[in-house]
């Protein structure tokens, strides 16, 4: 048991409680204001606290003992209000609450000794509910993947081009573009970051209801496959702007205006440092921004690894409603057998019938060349014998003499029929056969007999597009300022891509069922990587 922080005596109400005086039973009183958490009553606590908050949004500074009372929720509000009075007292104590004496309403001399007081949030009080709250909401938070904060990224990045290319940008203009693309890019990095993690609780199964998941189980596999394609889609183009920005030399004047235009309202004597540390701090938030989207030398973009991380959850969710599916219709799962067993001894009515469960559950029985059956242990349990008794003056038992004959004491049976599944393994079969010749054939469309233009692809299928925007996103994802050509693989290693930029300024347009396709023309080698093919043996 870990002892509980004793609450503080009530206070001397002749004087004023001290914000200034506060106990903590570790030794350390700067974090006395977080002692009523692992107190008693630490609900009510906790309830006044929230009172005090809430209080203060309405710009009530003082609240007095029954103010706090009404304030608080019917369900957890006390009968007596001294309950309230005690625990405002000790919040006083640890230095979360101030008291004041309450002269407003003394009409008698008489008044003056007796004991009135308001109370008053302190700023130790106020921070640790502050931190309370912070610790609530990351508690509570599950996060997103944020498809729209992708298309905001382009939209600002897209703005600061604007601004680079004028001959004096607009300071005003060039921190609010900054200001509103990394405010949307730490929210979209925050919210993958937490939704990721309660992916990997609910593929775990870890604190998630099992009907829950397989209730919403297709919607969230289909809200990855669309992040997915969005992050592809979007991702590239993130990192090609990004690249041109760099590529300009205008990135530096820029961050160098937002931060003098953060560092305006400083003190007069801290200017200089205040703009330097602005600038330092844009400068990361720029660097942060980058490494997310564009990949460096020995080091693969954040996008990139959350898409994979978000392809690999797929299949992966689709295993755990396998399994889950597989224990529904009755197929052997341990866990589950033992867990019916411990049920079974729950509810056995005594020890004899707990002995005749564990003998028939874990085959517990005597040598098995003895007749050992119900009539031998009704026999024994009539007349015992000691266990001391030697077996040459014990009652003998007697042996099958089918055991004798055949080495079995059981009759065998038919054996039981073996049900025929090469019908279903069939179809499964065929459907794998298809996919794969589909994957195939879709490679096959793309790959290119040596280098051509993109605009000669002209048309592809569903299946021969989608693999040609994973390709077009990981090789664009690598791409870096000053380059001109790049290649990659795809992330299962079937299909190599070389991309190099054109200057003609042209333009490919492919065609698909979904709509029209359109981005700047580029010369592009595709390349089929898996074993058997013409141009693997080529190479």
């Amino acid at each position: 048991m870990t002892p509980q922080p004793a609450e503080p005596a009530e206070p001397d109400r002749t004087e004023p409680a001290e914000s200034s005086v506060r106990t903590e039973p570790s030794g350390n009183p700067a974090y006395a204001p977080f002692a009523h958490l692992t107190a008693p009553n630490s609900a009510l606590y906790r309830d006044v606290m929230r009172a005090f908050l809430t209080a203060k949004e309405r710009f009530a500074v003082h609240l007095r003992p029954e103010d706090v009372h009404a304030a608080l929720p019917s369900e957890h509000r006390p009968a007596a209000p001294d309950a309230v009075v005690k625990a405002l007292d000790s919040l006083v104590g640890w230095g979360n609450l101030r008291a004041d004496p309450d002269t407003s309403r003394v009409t008698a001399i008489e008044d003056f000794y007796r004991r009135r007081f308001i109370y008053q949030l302190t700023q130790a009080g106020e921070a640790a509910e502050q931190a309370l709250s912070v610790y609530d909401e990351a508690l509570g938070r599950r996060g997103a993947l944020q498809a729209v904060a992708l298309h905001d990224i382009v939209t600002q990045l897209r703005a600061l081009l604007v601004i680079a290319a004028e001959d004096e940008p607009d300071p005003a203009k060039a921190h609010l573009a900054l200001s509103t693309l990394t405010s949307r890019f730490e929210a979209l990095a925050e919210n993958a970051r937490a939704f990721m993690g309660s992916l990997q609780r609910t593929i775990d199964l870890h604190g998630v209801e099992v009907e829950v998941f397989l209730a919403y189980k297709d919607r969230l596999i289909q809200y990855l496959e669309r992040f997915i394609q969005d992050l592809i889609s979007l991702g590239g183009r993130i990192a090609r702007l990004i690249g041109e920005l760099e590529e300009q030399g205008r990135l530096g004047v820029l961050l160098r205006l937002a931060a003098a235009r953060e560092a305006a309202d400083a003190a007069p004597d801290e200017t200089e440092s205040a703009e330097a540390r602005a600038y330092a701090r844009w400068a990361a938030k720029w660097a942060g921004l980058s490494a997310w989207f564009v990949s460096a030398d020995g080091r693969e973009a954040q996008a990139r690894l959350l898409r994979g991380r978000a392809l690999g959850a797929i299949p992966q969710l689709l295993a755990v409603v396998r399994q889950l599916n597989e224990r529904r219709a009755g197929r052997s799962d341990r866990s589950a057998d033992f867990r019916t067993l411990a049920r079974w001894f729950a509810e056995t009515p005594d020890a004899e019938a707990r002995h005749r469960l564990w003998r028939a559950a874990f085959g517990l029985y005597p040598a098995r060349h003895l007749t050992v059956d119900a009539d031998t242990l009704a026999d024994r349990a009539a007349r015992p014998v000691a266990t001391s008794t030697p077996w040459a003056e014990a009652e003998p038992l007697r042996i099958s003499p089918q055991l004798r004959r055949t080495g079995s004491y059981e009759r065998r049976g038919k054996p039981r029929k073996v049900q025929d599944r090469s019908e279903q393994r069939g179809q499964l079969a065929e459907i794998a056969a298809k996919q794969a010749e589909e994957i195939a054939a879709a490679r096959a469309r793309l790959a290119t007999d040596g280098t051509t233009r993109l605009s000669a692809l002209r048309e592809l299928d569903p299946m021969a597009f989608g693999l040609f925007l994973r390709l077009l996103g990981d090789s664009l994802a690598t791409w870096r300022p000053g380059m001109t050509t790049t290649v990659t693989t795809s992330n299962d290693g079937t299909m190599e891509i070389r991309l190099t930029a054109l200057t003609d300024g042209s333009t490919a347009e492919i065609r698909t069922p979904g709509g029209l396709f359109r981005g700047p023309d580029h010369l592009v080698e595709i390349t089929d990587l898996t074993p058997g093919t013409p141009a693997r043996e080529a190479r």
